[in-house]
């Protein structure tokens, strides 16, 4: 988002402004730099000799119109890679896009939601788990941040045997 209004955007309208809050302030602090990335979709998962998460390549993106219909484009030379041992995937209302099940190996229900125990958060894969939107179909904020809860509980139980949160 811009730092400031834009024409396209006056009073009384919400401002769509880039917005810093305590938070992300305090990892500025920590870090030296904001760690928010815009714009920018990862491409690929890369694994150590292990097989485990090593880091994750990325790329920006540009927004443009076609046919009137907003599309992303990858933006030439703008790879990146970056360490990480964790992803999250927020994917949205409707639940998984079939690419990201079928990448993680993952069973669907009728609905088209990642499937799991009733009220559990593990998929059909090992140590993989879901929760929110892709879990129970689109709900509100206050479901998915609960799930989110439930789900990081049961990834602890599954890493060290019992959990905290």
């Amino acid at each position: 988002a811009p730092e400031e209004r834009t024409a396209s955007n006056p009073w009384p309208e919400w401002p769509k402004v880039l917005k810093t809050d305590y938070g992300q302030e305090e990892a500025i602090y920590l870090f030296g730099k904001d760690p928010r990335i815009f714009s920018t979709t990862v491409t690929e998962f890369v694994k150590d000799d292990a097989g485990k998460l090593a880091s994750v390549k990325t790329v920006q993106l540009e927004r443009k119109l076609k046919d009137g219909k907003p599309v992303f484009e990858q933006i030439k030379g703008t790879e990146a890679e970056l360490p990480a041992d964790l992803v999250l995937i927020a994917a949205g209302f409707l639940g998984s896009e079939e690419y990201v099940t079928s990448a993680f190996d993952v069973s669907v229900n009728q609905r088209g939601n990642v499937d799991t125990v009733s009220g559990e958060y593990q998929t059909s894969r090992e140590r993989i788990f879901t929760a929110g939107d892709m879990h129970r179909g689109q709900s509100l904020v206050v479901w998915a941040i609960a799930e989110g809860r439930a789900a990081a509980a049961a990834v602890d139980v599954s890493l060290v045997g019992y959990t905290n949160i």
